[in-house]
C-alpha cells in the first residue's frame, strides 16, 4: 500500500510561506499548545468535527447520518435557527466517513482531516509547476507540525525536488535531532518557528521548554541548511527586548552565513479566532496582544542594529 499522509487543507497560491507563489498543505497533528494558534484543527492527530451553529437548522439529518453517533439534536431547545441545539460527543472518535457532511443541507458541517496518497498530493503539487519556474516557488509543508508525520513528510519532499520543485517546510522545531536530520536532504528552506525566546515564558505559552527547539536551530543554523526564523509576535506575551537581544546573541555567529535568511517577524492577528467555536475549544489567549506600530520597529531597529536580516510580514 502507498504511504499516505494525514492532512487538513491544501492551499495555492500562497505568498507567505517560502519564496515565490508556493502550494501549502497542512499535516495534522501538533505537540504543541500555542494559546494564539490560528490552525487549532490541525492540533489533534485525529479527524475534527467542526459545526457551524449559526448555519444549523437542527434538521437531525446528520444524527441519522453518523455511525458512530457523535451528532445529538436537542430538540427540546431547538430554535428556530437550531441554535444551542445540536450537540457533538467530543468524547467519541469521528471515523471520517463524511457523512454528516453529505447530508446536511445547509453545509454547516466539515471533517477537518483526511487521508491523501504521496502521489495524489505530487499531483495536487505539479499542478501549478508553471507558477513555481516563473516565481521561484515551490512546495511548502506546514501544519499543524508537519514533522509529526516525518516518514509521509520526506516521501513527499523527495518525490517533489526530484520533480524540480523547490522544497520548504514549516517547523516549530519541537522534533528529536535525528528525525529533524532526516529532513535535511530533501527540504531546500527550513522556515523555523521560534514561539518565545525565553524557556519559562514558551512554555507558558506553548506548553513545553524551547531547549530542544534552540538546539535544533542551532544544528540547521551551524550545518548550513537554508533556515529562515520566524517569531509571533504578541505583546506583553513574547516581545520582550531582552529576550529579542537574547535571541540576536544566539544566532550571531551565522548571521553572515549565506545559508540563514533571516527573521521574519509575525504580529499578531485574529486570524482562526472564529474556528475555535466550531471545536468547542476555548481561545484562552486573554488581554489584547496586538503589537503597536513602534514596538513592532522598535524591535526591528534593535535586530537591524545586531547585524539581523528582518522583515516585518503582516497577514
Amino acid at each position: 500500500m502507498e504511504r499516505q499522509a494525514f492532512i487538513f487543507n491544501v492551499q495555492k497560491y500562497n505568498t507567505y510561506d517560502g519564496p515565490g507563489v508556493r502550494t501549502l498543505i497542512f499535516f495534522k497533528g501538533c505537540p504543541l499548545r500555542c494559546r494564539w494558534c490560528s490552525n487549532p484543527e490541525g492540533i489533534r492527530p485525529r479527524y475534527d468535527v467542526m459545526l457551524k451553529p449559526s448555519s444549523c437548522v437542527a434538521c437531525g439529518a446528520c444524527e441519522q447520518a453518523c455511525p458512530v453517533g457523535i451528532h445529538r439534536i436537542d430538540c427540546a431547545n431547538a430554535a428556530i435557527d437550531g441554535d444551542g441545539a445540536h450537540h457533538i460527543n467530543r468524547s467519541l472518535e469521528c471515523i471520517g466517513c463524511n457523512a454528516c457532511v453529505d447530508i446536511c443541507p445547509t453545509s454547516a458541517l466539515k471533517i477537518a482531516g483526511e487521508y491523501k496518497t504521496i502521489s495524489q498530493l505530487v499531483d495536487i503539487v505539479m499542478e501549478d509547476k508553471p507558477f513555481y519556474e516563473f516565481s521561484g516557488g515551490g512546495v511548502t509543508l506546514g501544519g499543524g507540525e508537519v514533522t509529526s508525520q516525518p516518514d509521509a513528510a520526506i516521501s513527499l519532499l523527495t518525490a517533489c525536488k526530484q520533480r524540480g520543485v523547490n522544497t520548504a517546510i514549516e517547523t516549530c522545531g519541537y522534533v528529536k535531532p535525528e528525525i529533524l536530520e532526516r529532513f535535511k536532504d530533501c527540504t531546500d528552506l527550513f522556515l523555523y518557528d521560534i514561539k518565545a525566546f525565553d524557556s519559562d515564558r514558551h512554555q507558558q505559552l506553548t506548553g513545553v521548554r524551547n531547549e530542544l527547539i534552540l538546539e535544533n536551530l542551532k544544528d540547521l543554523l551551524s550545518s548550513r541548511s537554508h533556515v529562515k526564523i520566524r517569531m509571533p509576535l504578541l505583546h506583553e506575551r513574547n516581545d520582550y527586548l531582552e529576550d529579542m537581544e537574547g535571541l540576536c546573541d544566539f544566532i550571531a555567529p551565522y548571521a553572515d552565513y549565506k545559508t540563514f535568511k533571516g527573521v521574519d517577524l509575525l504580529p499578531y492577528h485574529k486570524l482562526g479566532v472564529g474556528k475555535y467555536s466550531q471545536l468547542d475549544m476555548s481561545y484562552s489567549l486573554d488581554g489584547d496582544p496586538v503589537m503597536s506600530e513602534d514596538d513592532l520597529r522598535k524591535i526591528e531597529t534593535l535586530m537591524k542594529n545586531k547585524g539581523i536580516q528582518v522583515s516585518i510580514i503582516k497577514h
